[in-house]
């Protein structure tokens, strides 16, 4: 579990949203996607379990692997149906579309596979975002 400090910013319906010092180690953060950078920090949303209310110093628990399993989603996907809808592409092309490029219908089947991959994973992402398995939470309240 990843462990940060900050302070309750906003509260609504079961969630606060808790600014955490940005620190150096944000930059190559696999969880870099569910936090806004402000200039005095990042802002995360978290479920707050422990009522905790504005301006109140909190330590929110993360669950790294969720995030991991989210990256390769989001990333590795689209990279594999890319691939796959070029080789497709390239045989389709090859067999049916003679006088044409086998090249440019790989190219045009690559990049429609990566679109509606990109497109599926943003209806999933959707969805995921309401479940709060994978939401940060707020453990205690410091001080």
């Amino acid at each position: 579990m990843v462990e940060e400090t900050g302070i309750v910013s906003k509260v609504k319906d079961g969630m606060a949203t808790v600014l955490v010092q940005r620190k150096s180690s944000c930059e190559g953060c696999t969880m870099a996607g569910s936090c806004e950078f402000t200039p005095e920090g990042m802002e995360i949303e978290a479920l707050n379990p422990v009522h905790a209310r504005e301006g109140q110093k909190v330590q929110v628990l993360m669950a790294p692997q969720e995030y991991l399993r989210g990256s390769l989603i989001v990333y590795g996907i689209p990279l594999v149906l890319f691939v796959a809808g070029a080789i497709i592409g390239k045989n389709i092309g090859e067999e049916y579309f003679r006088d044409i490029d086998s090249d440019l219908i790989a190219a045009i089947t690559a990049f429609a596979t990566l679109i509606l991959s990109l497109l599926g994973i943003k209806l999933w992402s959707r969805k995921v975002e309401s479940n709060t398995e994978y939401k940060p939470v707020i453990e205690k309240i410091i001080g």
